[in-house]
């Protein structure tokens, strides 16, 4: 008896997930030896073993197994970075964490916008939702870089939050604009900032009642009847919080943010674990987060389009370089400077300036406007990619570098700091 089409795909299916745990394994050794984030490493192996190379392997980006795992692993990963978050670091950076995460989106996509516009000659409105789309850095990028290359605190947290945040702001920016451009409506401000204001309040109280929630469960002195199973707990919460906010029209990312920072503080609210079951939870996440880098990077890089990215390879380039090198330092140096009571050195807002790489979501939003028909789509999505090369190998891998000549490392600033 032949076996049905649904056993021999569930087989290459499981052919493939072992090939790809085997390149990420090999691959994350090769970055740990070489000391660069392993992100860019898997990135470059996707692309060497996707089918505009070596085709080993091919998952179209469209899939329900890929966006299955580009949701699922984009937000554990995001709740990995907010249990890494410390409250009193918080206190101390909020404000700049609020301004660049919904002023500083703005700036960028608007310069960037205006350049886009003048650099490849597309409309105006086109250029602004390319803008707007590159707008929002990467949490799934970062968390795993300042995981990997230590950073003083503030910095690192800093960071790692406000990309966590601006997801939010960059797709309110993106469809007010998209409204605009397909002649459906008017950008409306007030009304952005109302929507805003509702998805990060939604957001955070999800986030915050799941991860009050995961913290009894597993930590309290009397009720925590799952400490034993607090691995799985977090899954079900990660889950839970994401499909909770979006459920209310809210930021599931943002809701699975805060549910790690919660859970992650919860000594600070009066929660402690048992030496061993916590040791067994952290090696859990540490573990789970990274077969989920391995997974979301080397497909993303499986994934990219040369035939596409050719089209606007140079203009793109040129793009991308004014992102880099000139909206998004203008943009932290506007939104961070008024924050007096961070009192941000030059060495600080520099290395924020360099550390804001383009990643998982706005290929997402790219990926949606293809399928939305959006006008430009296409050379939204080519920009996207070569946005998304150019940061991760060239900032990525310059992270520690740039780090070490601030004098920001961890070990470097606990001897240089005041």
């Amino acid at each position: 008896m032949e076996p049905s089409a649904a056993i021999e795909t569930a087989k290459h299916l499981l052919l493939v997930f072992g090939f790809i745990l085997a390149v990420g394994t090999i691959t994350g050794l090769i970055s740990q030896k070489l000391g660069v984030p392993d992100v860019a490493i898997f990135l470059v192996a996707g692309i060497v073993i996707g089918p505009e190379i070596l085709g080993l392997i091919d998952i179209k980006a469209d899939s329900a197994l890929n966006q299955t795992i580009l949701l699922f692993g984009s937000s554990y990963i995001l709740f990995d970075g907010g249990a890494s978050l410390r409250f009193a670091v918080l206190k101390q950076v909020w404000i700049t964490i609020l301004i660049i995460s919904t002023v500083g989106v703005v700036i960028t996509a608007a310069v960037t916008g205006f350049a886009a516009s003048y650099i490849l000659g597309v409309p105006l409105i086109v250029a602004l939702l390319l803008g707007a789309t590159l707008a929002s850095t990467d949490p799934a990028t970062l968390v795993p870089i300042f995981r990997q290359v230590k950073i003083r605190d503030r910095v690192a947290q800093t960071v790692m939050s406000e990309s966590a945040f601006n997801d939010a702001m960059g797709a309110i920016v993106t469809f007010g604009v998209l409204a605009v451009a397909m002649g459906k409506g008017e950008f409306s401000l007030s009304m952005s900032l109302v929507d805003l204001v509702k998805q990060a309040v939604i957001g955070i109280v999800a986030g915050g009642v799941l991860g009050y929630l995961a913290a009894v469960v597993i930590a309290h002195e009397r009720w925590s009847f799952l400490a034993e199973y607090g691995p799985v707990v977090t899954l079900m919460a990660v889950i839970g919080a994401y499909f909770a906010a979006d459920g209310l029209q809210a930021s599931g990312f943002m809701a699975v943010f805060v549910f790690g920072i919660v859970l992650g503080n919860k000594d600070a609210l009066g929660f402690t674990m048992e030496e061993g079951e916590a040791q067994k939870l952290d090696q859990y996440v540490l573990t789970t987060a990274f077969i989920m880098r391995i997974f979301i990077f080397i497909l993303l890089g499986a994934q990219v389009n040369f035939k596409l990215m050719n089209q606007y390879l140079v203009g793109g380039a040129l793009v991308v370089g004014v992102l880099m090198f000139i909206a998004r330092p203008l943009t932290v140096f506007l939104c961070a400077m008024p924050d007096r009571r961070a009192k941000w050195s030059l060495q600080e807002m520099l290395f924020m300036c360099w550390t804001r790489e383009t990643g998982v979501i706005p290929a997402a939003l790219a990926g949606l406007l293809v399928g939305m028909k959006a006008p430009g789509a296409e050379m939204i999505a080519s920009v996207t990619f070569i946005a998304i090369l150019m940061t991760i190998l060239i900032q990525a891998t310059t992270t520690k570098w740039l780090g070490r000549k601030l004098g920001l490392l961890e070990d470097h600033a606990k001897t240089t700091a005041p």
